[in-house]
């Protein structure tokens, strides 16, 4: 049962609209004079059932510090209403569970990221009431993991680093280094790590390089990203002979990913590197280009020592 005084405390700004305005002064705050004032429904029960999700919701639990509530968004580009459904999760994730709520939000560019760290408040800028300011990771503030003994040490940061740097120059000698890494783990522990940095990638041109990485370096495994990639190369084969087509189609696809990721690093690909690539069928040579393509100052560079 509401209580009376419960009542007089807010009801009394009911009956005297501008009595808030006045009382600001002694609050230590200036509140300009409002012009109008509407008394609202209170009510904030909502008719229709409206669904919001986060996207993904831990529980952290600590035998010293207790426990909280992590709540994770993946955030690709800016978003004006983000900040209002950000402040709803955590406020009400605090009203439900009754534990300290953060908020994690992960950029794949610098711009969204610096958007998303900016504290967004709900009430005016004298009196922000409640403020959003979310922890944030992306390009600005994760590591390039380019050695493959660092990105053994710990696969899914590297694949979280692979993802949020999907747009960088560094992302080729990232790919790599988890590669590498992933020929030393059992199978069902790269499995998830290859498929999430496919799914991080979407569709940038450096996806081919990580899935010509997956054929090559990991080529025993039987993940969908793998099966995928050997599932064209038979379809190709089928059209030109099995065995032929396979070898073929790999060719033609390490020799795409080649030219790629020269042209992604803004190198000049003149018709005679790219006739050379397009006419390679040695699949060790090319997965030779392919890594020096990663780091080589020059197209040209991809060929050296070939000649010697």
């Amino acid at each position: 049962m509401v209580s009376s005084p419960h009542e007089a405390m807010h009801r009394i700004f009911q009956h005297d609209t501008r009595l808030f305005s006045r009382l600001s002064g002694l609050l230590g705050f200036s509140l300009p004079p409002p012009v109008d004032v509407t008394v609202l429904p209170t009510d904030l029960t909502e008719s229709a059932p409206v669904e919001r999700r986060v996207d993904t919701l831990l529980r952290l639990d600590s035998a010293h510090d207790g426990s909280l509530l992590l709540a994770i968004e993946a955030q690709g580009k800016k978003d004006p209403a983000k900040p209002a459904s950000w402040a709803y999760y955590t406020a009400y994730l605090w009203t439900k569970y009754r534990l300290p709520t953060a908020l994690l939000v992960v950029c794949q560019d610098r711009a969204t990221a610096e958007w998303a760290g900016r504290p967004v408040s709900s009430g005016p800028p004298h009196l922000p009431t409640l403020t959003v300011q979310p922890v944030v990771v992306g390009p600005h503030n994760m590591p390039v993991i380019t050695d493959p003994a660092e990105a053994g040490a710990d696969l899914a940061l590297t694949a979280l680093s692979a993802i949020t740097h999907a747009g960088d120059p560094d992302i080729g000698a990232i790919l790599k280094a988890l590669s590498a890494a992933l020929k030393d783990v059992p199978e069902d522990v790269a499995d998830p790590i290859i498929e999430f940095t496919a799914q991080g990638l979407g569709n940038r041109p450096v996806r081919e390089l990580w899935r010509n990485l997956v054929a090559v370096d990991l080529s025993f495994y039987t993940s969908y990203l793998s099966e995928e990639i050997r599932d064209e190369g038979r379809a190709q084969g089928r059209d030109e002979g099995r065995a032929q087509g396979r070898d073929e189609g790999r060719a033609q696809g390490s020799a795409d990913a080649i030219l790629t990721v020269l042209e992604q690093r803004g190198l000049t690909v003149t018709d005679a590197v790219r006739e050379r690539v397009e006419h390679c069928d040695d699949p060790d040579t090319l997965h030779r280009w392919l890594v020096r393509a990663i780091t080589a100052t020059t197209t040209e560079e991809i060929f050296t020592d070939e000649d010697a």
